[in-house]
């Protein structure tokens, strides 16, 4: 049933992962900021640009435009990731066409692999179809930009500048943890017990569509406070496919739903300091623990994802009612064959336990990439002695989310020379929250807040503003955070030619008005 790489190429790869950092450099090489610890020259430390007699955020933005022109050229090439993400669709479509029109040629031809001799050939593929395939895929766009990025800094800064930058200055821990959380998250025992622990609330409804849906878009957000968001994202989308998109809502109602997961997700990791990642990236340097988190953030996030869920249900109740068909709940209803991933046989104690350990193990060493990624290895042992229990791991979606994330990084490093600004020019709190929200519809929410930890002038009321924003408006893009690449990944085979940036901001925008609400006014 499943496939794996051998134990030597699984130990090849433990024994790169535990390597010590620097292993196959050829020279120790010092600092080009040691203030910092940045070591490429490039991009330049918000600190260096000693621009304070600058009070016009516009002119602080043009300065460091003139001081360094990467910072514009970086900045553009940004935008066009961002404006691909929105065109994504069209480059779909077009490897839909391509591929329909090769296949008609190879039947044509003979080059199918019904036509060829050998027992397990494989149809001719077309090559340009499977490129505009990658161009659409929206979780590959940020590394696809990476690469004009990179030619670019070659052009200013030169090679070891640009091997500095991407080797050493930008962590890829988020992206690598969020692969091994996806990967423990998604397999059958965890999946079945989120599910089995939905079920108890779902019953209170009668088990019914409406019971499923509210169930999931209310606890399984609160639930990433404790396993992260991004587990939340991945199990809350999984059940969200199986009891509701399987049901084939209306277009409307997709969408509105899917802008309501990825808002409550975003806000629902925060009743804990090292869930949600915009959180995560400022609580160490801004002291903020456990309870003051859940008391600035937690609790009205929490009413906040209630409301939003009663507004959404009122407005489709209508249709929810006519899903929540008993005959169209079970998956043995609907029209296809019942899939072998689909199987409901029983799942011994101890297995489900050991997958809760290792997602726990994860969890704890989220921030040592040979800890968890080293512990992944003794999952995938796991998994594979006990293979009759288990659904494929399959590592296509975790890779590319993380291949998203680490294109998200390399470009979001280079955008705080005119973020920085904006976040502190000393506008008023609820401007600073909307500005924050608004950013984080075009760059991760993580960055934002990051950057604004970076003003050691930032009275603490403008923190909780600018956080508040940022988890707020997680929602409104893919990009906004994190997680959200995971639960495109997992539900963008209910959409008929892919997720449409714009009708997931519509989706979103009222559950992210909701939540601005109860942070702001509670």
């Amino acid at each position: 049933m499943m496939r794996y790489p051998s134990y030597t190429v699984l130990a090849v790869f433990a024994v790169l992962v535990l390597l010590p950092d620097g292993a196959f450099a050829a020279s120790a090489h010092e600092p080009a900021y040691p203030e910092t610890g940045q070591y490429s020259e490039f991009p330049i430390p918000l600190g260096v640009y000693e621009d304070g007699h600058l009070e016009s955020v516009w002119d602080k933005i043009v300065y460091r435009a003139k001081l360094d022109p990467f910072n514009v050229v970086a900045s553009v090439i940004f935008l066009c990731a961002i404006l691909h993400t929105f065109i994504a669709g069209v480059f779909i479509s077009m490897a839909h066409f391509h591929e329909e029109r090769h296949q008609k040629k190879i039947r044509v031809e003979g080059r199918t692999a019904e036509a060829k001799p050998h027992e397990d050939a494989i149809d001719d593929v077309s090559f340009r179809s499977t490129a505009y395939h990658f161009l659409g895929e929206v979780e590959a766009v940020f590394g696809i930009w990476v690469v004009p990025l990179a030619l670019a800094a070659l052009g200013f800064y030169g090679w070891p500048n640009l091997r500095e930058y991407i080797g050493h200055d930008v962590k890829f821990t988020e992206p690598l943890f969020v692969i091994v959380i996806m990967a423990i998250a998604a397999s059958r025992p965890v999946i079945r017990l989120s599910e089995q622990a939905l079920q108890k609330v779902a019953d209170l409804g009668g088990g019914t569509a409406t019971a499923w849906w509210f169930s999931v878009l209310t606890l399984a957000p609160i639930l990433g406070s404790f396993i992260t968001e991004p587990a939340a994202m991945t199990i809350a989308a999984l059940l969200l496919g199986r009891k509701f998109y399987e049901l084939r809502p209306s277009v409307k109602f997709a969408y509105a739903t899917l802008g309501l997961l990825f808002v409550n997700v975003s806000v629902g990791g925060t009743l804990s300091h090292f869930a949600a990642p915009p959180i995560l990236m400022v609580a160490e340097k801004w002291n903020w623990g456990w309870g003051y988190v859940f008391l600035n953030f937690g609790w009205k996030a929490v009413i906040g994802i209630i409301i939003a869920n009663l507004v959404y249900y009122f407005m489709f109740r209508g249709e929810l009612s006519r899903l929540a068909s008993p005959r169209k709940v079970s998956l043995l209803e609907i029209n296809r064959p019942l899939q072998w991933h689909d199987r409901d046989d029983h799942v011994p104690v101890w297995i489900t336990v050991m997958h809760v350990l290792f997602l726990a193990w994860t969890v704890l060493t989220s921030h040592y990439p040979p800890l968890f990624i080293g512990g992944f290895l003794f999952f995938l042992f796991l998994v594979q002695g006990t293979q009759h229990h288990q659904n494929d791991v399959r590592l296509r979606s975790p890779l590319l989310v993380g291949f998203f994330l680490s294109g998200l990084v390399i470009h979001g490093g280079l955008q705080g020379w005119w973020i920085e600004p904006i976040l502190t020019s000393g506008i008023k709190d609820i401007f600073l929250m909307l500005g924050a929200a608004g950013l984080t519809a075009v760059n991760d929410n993580a960055a934002i807040t990051y950057l604004a930890s970076q003003a050691p002038s930032l009275m603490e009321s403008a923190k909780q503003a600018v956080v508040a924003g940022a988890v707020a408006g997680g929602g409104l893009t893919v990009i906004a955070n994190a997680p959200n690449p995971a639960g495109q990944t997992i539900l963008k085979g209910y959409f008929k030619g892919g997720i449409s940036p714009l009708h997931l901001f519509f989706g979103a925008a009222i559950p992210t008005a909701i939540v601005i609400f109860t942070l702001s006014a509670l």
